[in-house]
């Protein structure tokens, strides 16, 4: 019988505590010891939504549903903001976008108004998976992961990302892998050219070419090199969300019954399902397949115009308001009348001119966090047109990230809860818009992206429920591999058996 004082139940918790966490580790352990010899194939599935794989379409994905059937599937929340860049990059180093300092495509180079720069594989200043791998000696193939551009040495070869310029930059490492892939399947597409137009059919035509292609060079890649960790990210789920939505979606505003593209999307699903049954007959029982996306998608409701309504606010002033649309950054800001100013995307960036940090800034330092807050109550306070809540979510990004390297917005705003995007463009006159300053656009990021997870020598067979962490997914490969998690990674591996 325990002593009196074991039975308070303080004390029991901290002995049921550390009980778990010796199982915990005892199984962690057990899994590095499986993962000796084991192979990873990744395939990234960008912007592919849990509800589709797992509900609507399960019995139509024979392949996907073969890993649910067999191995663990779940959720999994994504980085804040759920974004392209920085989520894969913060999912492929375990540290949030704080710890990277990326909050987004383009980021504040320093506290003047206009010096942004893009985020590519120079900004990522921490190891990667692969990065690890290759110290270990491990071979590793990396086709289309986003922010692997301009390509890094590896120990094995990578082909970059849609954010790569163009095939005539230097696209493969190493540099000769290039006229493999070019004798393989031709000219490369890195990404569907101009995926916002309303010209639906060549966007189809590409998306399905871009996607057949990338999977055929996944393919010779792994049957024609050695690896040990295989990595792959098709584009094509989220250019086709972003194109197709409104033909699917009853709920969106401008979804038409009977249109002629209501099952683009479900058609697509299937083909890509397909093109993973054909990778999965080149692996063995050695190798683990982890299917993951970096965000969900869902409707895109509108846009408000978040400089529009900083001018209307009195928080922007401009010089001369223009006649028609216009880049804020094309436009000239009086910046002695100017307290904030935002970014377009499917995310707001919200900026405030503080004296002594912008060059010439108006809010007094001691005034930062009154002004913040309230910005906050009224951004998180617009309507929609009729002047019904729309559920605005103001973000501060020190609440949210372990640390805020390099220069991070004042604010991260998520109009609606992201059923809204927000719209830069200055000159339409409203802060509504139903229509996209960037192009024909009708779908927004969604917090939940999935991962499915397969151990060929383990039948497993189900769903976990909400608590997988993006940033888990790093030390999850680390493990099947049999190798250590770094201390400094921030996620916890996940265990598959």
């Amino acid at each position: 019988m325990l002593p009196a004082e074991f039975t308070r139940p303080e004390v029991s918790r901290v002995l049921i505590e550390g009980l778990r966490r010796r199982t915990r580790e005892q199984a962690l352990e057990a899994s590095r010891a499986q993962g000796k010899g084991r192979r990873v194939l990744v395939i990234g599935l960008d912007c592919a939504e849990p509800s589709l794989v797992f509900e609507q379409w399960r019995q139509e994905l024979p392949n996907l549903s073969r890993l649910m059937a067999n191995g663990l599937y779940g959720r999994l929340r994504s980085t804040e903001p759920p974004i392209t860049v920085p989520a894969w990059s913060c999912m492929m180093t375990s540290k949030d976008p704080g710890q990277l300092g990326i909050y987004g495509f383009r980021n504040r180079a320093d506290y003047s108004y206009d010096k942004l720069t893009i985020a590519n594989s120079r900004a990522i200043t921490v190891d990667t998976v692969w990065d690890i791998l290759s110290r270990e000696g491990k071979r590793v193939i990396l086709l289309g992961v986003p922010q692997t551009y301009p390509p890094k040495p590896v120990n094995g070869y990578v082909i970059t990302d849609f954010l790569t310029p163009s095939t005539q930059s230097q696209y493969t490492y190493p540099a000769e892998l290039r006229q493999e892939i070019e004798r393989w399947v031709g000219e490369f597409m890195l990404d569907v050219p101009d995926f916002r137009t309303e010209d639906k059919d060549r966007l189809l035509r590409d998306i399905y070419e871009m996607t057949r292609q990338r999977f055929e060079v996944a393919r010779h890649l792994m049957t024609e090199k050695p690896w040990d960790f295989f990595m792959m990210v098709d584009m094509g789920i989220d250019r086709i969300h972003h194109g197709f939505w409104k033909y699917m979606d009853k709920t969106h505003p401008k979804y038409e019954p009977g249109n002629k593209y209501e099952n683009a999307i479900r058609d697509y699903y299937r083909f890509v399902d397909e093109q993973i049954g054909k990778l999965l007959e080149l692996v063995d029982d050695r190798t683990v397949v982890i299917v993951v996306s970096d965000h969900g998608a869902m409707k895109m409701d509108g846009g408000i115009c978040i400089n529009e309504w900083l001018i209307k606010e009195g928080y922007l002033t401009l010089k001369r308001y223009p006649d028609k649309p216009a880049r804020l950054q094309d436009l000239e800001i009086d910046w002695s009348r100017t307290m904030a100013w935002g970014e377009g995307g499917y995310y707001g960036r919200l900026f405030l001119n503080v004296r002594g940090r912008e060059p010439q800034g108006i809010i007094d330092p001691a005034q930062y966090e009154a002004v913040r807050d309230e910005l906050i109550a009224k951004l998180e306070a617009i309507t929609d047109p009729d002047g019904r809540p729309i559920g605005t979510i103001v973000l501060k990004p020190e609440k949210i990230y372990k640390e805020t390297r390099n220069i991070p917005p004042d604010l991260i705003v998520y109009f609606g809860g992201l059923l809204w995007r927000s719209v830069g463009t200055v000159g339409l006159g409203t802060v509504h818009t139903f229509e996209n300053d960037t192009g024909p656009d009708d779908a927004n990021h969604a917090p939940y992206g999935m991962a499915i997870f397969y151990d060929p020598r383990q039948s497993l067979g189900r769903q976990v429920q909400d608590g997988w962490q993006i940033l888990d997914i790093a030390p999850t490969i680390l493990t099947a591999m049999g190798l250590a998690v770094p201390a400094d990674m921030e996620g916890k591996p996940i265990l598959i058996g």
